[in-house]
Order: structure tokens, then sequence, then C-alpha cells
């Protein structure tokens, strides 16, 4: 085996590139070489390196295409008549290029079997050596077409992986922005990405959704996140074989990062108890989950086709009286005892806000307090509140009085004439008393 072939194979182990993408980086920087000491004008100049003999063969290559279109010869110093080719023709009179190109009338003279779209290779004398500037040349070619190679096999490898729950270790912290080694590159975790009040301390292994993966001038952008839905999702399928087996499914799912989230499973075999497999013994299997999503708490929901049933689960730990449907404002009212409401509404209305979102229903709670009657609706409720439960139903209760006060106000509320009307009429008495008089 030459020394170039121990070279190539090393450069492959370090930068994982192909073989083949290691010769074709080396091919470009002997034509950009050749070109820069041997090259003419319009010669599209290729090579074909052997790294096993050290050989290369030279040879300008050329694509056949249609004939241009001829135009009128112009006599010295006539101006130029107008040109009579359509839009079309002068179009493609631009887009020739006698560098890569041939037509196939010149073609012809060189092979009469040579057809439109076929390429012509013509062979160029070979040399040993080449000058400083040539060589230098080399190098940059090298150099570059290695790092765009890198590049790409990189942007393959992660844009395979998107959408997708990988693990990657934190680096560093830039400004507000978190860095994450994955191995052959570097992601990147944004500020609206990161779970609030959760730490990145260097040297810790996380879990990260890959959101998305460009392309940018200086490499591949990776955009990852602790914060999507799809990373618990996700999370939920690698811990949980019933899961991944099939045997449980994931109806839906609804998240505050940080905070809580509630998950709705349903069993597709009867055997199998959906919220025990997802607990796990002990709760060992969410525990874990909570561990990898830095401690948030998860609510386990039974699915049920019963849009009532479900949504009453998806209250819990609240116990709901009784769930009416309005099907054409697709919303829920759901009433509960005075003990229940603060629990249904949850810590700033967050129980409450991820039952809508979870069974994808406008949810109203109505229960009862010590001043009366009170209704509450989910989406009235803005989320990541710091809002205590309490303030959240007494504000309730003022609105309600507020709106009570004011229907009691226009029903009681007598309609007054208004002056001009009033004045319109004293005239028109007056004139009839008036008439009246003269009559007599």
């Amino acid at each position: 085996m030459s020394e170039i072939v121990n070279a190539i194979k090393q450069i492959c182990e370090e930068k994982n590139l192909s073989y083949e993408a290691v010769i074709a980086t080396i091919e470009s920087a002997l034509a950009a070489a050749y070109r820069k000491d041997y090259g003419e004008k319009n010669q599209n100049i290729k090579v074909e390196f052997n790294p096993e003999t050290s050989e290369t063969k030279v040879y300008d290559l050329k694509t056949v295409v249609e004939d241009l279109p001829e135009q009128p010869e112009v006599e010295e110093g006539a101006e130029p008549a107008p040109s009579t080719l359509t839009e079309e023709e002068e179009a493609e009179l631009h887009r020739f290029n006698p560098k890569t190109e041939i037509q196939i009338s010149e073609a012809k003279v060189l092979n009469k079997k040579i057809k439109v779209g076929d390429e012509i290779k013509t062979d160029l004398p070979s040399y040993v050596e080449y000058g400083r500037m040539a060589a230098q040349t080399a190098k940059q070619v090298i150099i570059q077409r290695l790092r765009e190679a890198e590049r790409d096999m990189v942007l393959s490898e992660f844009k395979d992986k998107e959408k997708e729950v990988i693990t990657g270790v934190v680096q560093r912290r830039e400004g507000r922005v978190v860095l994450v080694d994955l191995g052959r590159s570097t992601g990147i975790i944004l500020p609206e990405d990161q779970i609030k009040n959760e730490r990145y301390s260097t040297g810790n292994r996380i879990k990260v959704y890959v959101r998305e993966v460009n392309s940018t001038a200086r490499g591949p952008e990776i955009l990852l996140s602790r914060t999507s839905e799809e990373i618990l999702r996700k999370i939920f399928y690698l811990e949980i074989p019933e899961i991944s087996n099939g045997l449980i499914e994931i109806k839906a799912l609804a998240r505050e990062a940080g905070a809580r989230s509630k998950v709705a499973v349903m069993a597709t075999s009867e055997n199998i108890d959906p919220i025990g497999s997802c607990v796990g013994q002990r709760g060992a299997r969410i525990q874990t989950i909570i561990r990898e999503i830095g401690g948030e708490k998860i609510d386990i929901i039974e699915y049920s086709d019963d849009i009532k049933q479900f949504i009453a689960n998806a209250l819990s730990p609240a116990k709901i009286e009784s769930v009416e449907l309005n099907e054409q404002d697709h919303k829920a009212t759901v009433k509960v005892a005075s003990d229940q409401l603060s629990l249904a509404i949850g810590k700033s209305g967050q129980n409450v806000r991820l039952a809508a979102h979870l069974t994808n229903w406008k949810i109203d709670i109505v229960g009862s307090s010590e001043t009366g009657e009170v209704k509450i609706s989910s989406d009235e409720l803005e989320a990541d509140t710091e809002t205590p439960v309490e303030e959240i139903i007494e504000k309730a209760i003022d609105n309600q009085e507020e709106v009570k006060e004011e229907v009691k106000e226009k029903k009681t509320r007598k309609p007054r004439k208004k002056k001009e009307e009033v004045g319109a009429t004293e005239i028109v008495q007056e004139k009839q008393e008036e008439i009246a008089e003269e009559t007599i």
C-alpha cells in the first residue's frame, strides 16, 4: 500500500470522511494547480488521480450543446443591425459557456457519431512538477474542500436527526445562549428554548430535542430545545418499553416547560394498565423522566373517547361533579364542589390551562365560594403567571359582581325624554290651546 493511500485513509479516519470525497478533493487541487501553470483560456480542466500508482490523467471536458443561432455579419464602421433573435434565442446565446460547452457542429468535426448531451474528453499533456504558486493554490484547494466535505457530512448526519432527541454535554454559556457538545459538532440552545430556572452546568449530560438544522457560511447550525412538547414525547418512547412497542399510545400532550405537564395515554390491549406502566414500580419510570426534564411535574391521564370523561380526567386531581358541552362554541362547562374549586383551577390557573390544551376544548370552571357561585374560563388565564389561585377566584367574583350591578342598573333605569322632545310637545299643546280660544 502506497504512502499516499495511507495518508488518505488517515485523513478519512480523523475527519470521518469517505475515501471518495478525499480523492475528489485531491483531483480538484491537481486541476487547480495545472490550470495555474499550464492551463489555457476556455479549458475545463479535469484530473483523474490513481492513489496506488500516483499517476494522473489530465483532460479538457466539454458538453455538446445545440448550435447557436447565427447573426448577420457587420461591416467595419457600420452600425450593427437590430437583433433578429427571439427572447428565448437571446437567453440561449447568453447561457452558452465556451469553457464547459461545445457546439454540435464543432463536435461533429472531432467525432461524427457525437450527439447533443454527450461529453468530449480531450487529453492534455501531464507534467510531473508544478511551480510554487501552483502548489500553494493546490494546498488551499485541499484545505477548503476538506472543510466543505466535513461540513457536508456533519450537516447530512444531523439533518437525519432533526425532530429527534439526542444526548449532549453542556460545553459553556455565551451570554444567554447555551452551547452543547454533540460529538462531531456543537448545538445551541437559544433563551426561548431553555427551561426557566434550569441550570446548565459545564460537563452535565442532558437530553435535547433537535429542533432545526440549517446550513450557514460558518457551517451547520444545530438549534436545540429543552422546552418542546416533542422532547417529552420522545423521552416517554425511550424510557417506557410499552410505548415504543405500541402497547400504549400517547394520545395527547400538554406542557408548560419547567412547571407541569399532562400526558394522556391509552392502552391498545385490555390486559395493560396504561397509567401504571408509565409510572412504573414505586414510580421508578416516571421519576427517571422527571429527572431528564429538570424536575418538572407530570400528570399521567387516561384517555377516553367520551369527551366528557376525558375532560374530567384531564382536570385531575380535582373531582368533577358534571360536564356540559357546547358543541357550537367548542366549550365545556365543568361544575365542581366548593372544596375542589382551587384544585380544579390549579396554581396560577395552570391545571385548567393544561386541561384545555390537552383536550383541545375551552373549559369554564363553575364552583361555589363563600360569596356565591364563581365562573372561571381557561382562555382568560394567561400562561406563566405568578398570580395565586385565591386572587384568580377573587378577581372572577369581582368581575361577576360588576356585571350583575350593570345589568341591575339597566333594568331599574327609566327611559327619559330628551329636552328637545319635551320642548316640542309643550309648543304643540300651546298652539292647540290658542286655536281653541279663537274658535270660542
